[in-house]
């Protein structure tokens, strides 16, 4: 019974260092547990925790080959006919003037409210001028989004003019 456990406690006290993982050593963005070859390279060695490398994926050689032949489509998209394409783009164009037409329209209502900073007093301003400054800091936020607004639809319709001066 004496070296029944006598034994087993010299296993339990070796399993561990069984169990350990091999020196590694990094060579650069590589990592490798053989000593001789990374003695050759002149890896250094990691110290600290245990080493998990996972292997990426490549693209593949089509798409590496032709670089923006097919970049917006995937690759079971179904192909679109150029007159299809036409009126879709003339579809994006219109809806995007129109925005641009209320975003305008909106703007000029706040750049009249806002009146450079001074906006009329209403009933409830004159009674409390915090909430008169308050709402002029919106307004004033709200004139900035706005702006702000404009110029993503404006570069937007930017974007299609190319494709359409191009057909």
């Amino acid at each position: 019974m004496k070296q029944t456990l006598t034994t087993l406690i010299v296993i339990a006290a070796l399993a561990p260092a069984a169990w350990a993982q091999d020196r590694i050593y990094r060579c650069g963005n590589e990592y490798t547990n053989n000593a001789s070859q990374a003695k050759e390279r002149g890896c250094k060695l990691v110290e600290g925790g245990n080493v998990t490398v996972v292997q990426g994926s490549r693209p593949n050689a089509s798409a590496a080959a032709a670089p923006g032949a097919n970049a917006t489509s995937p690759a079971g998209a179904p192909r679109v006919d150029s007159n299809d394409q036409r009126a879709r783009d003339a579809d994006a164009r219109a809806i995007l003037e129109a925005e641009l037409r209320k975003a305008e329209a909106r703007h000029a209502e706040l750049v009249k409210e806002y009146n450079n900073g001074a906006p009329e007093r209403n009933a409830l301003d004159l009674r409390n001028p915090q909430r008169y400054m308050e709402r002029t800091a919106e307004l004033k936020a709200s004139l900035a989004r706005s702006e702000s607004d404009l110029a993503g639809i404006r570069r937007e319709l930017g974007r299609l003019a190319p494709a359409a001066a191009a057909k």
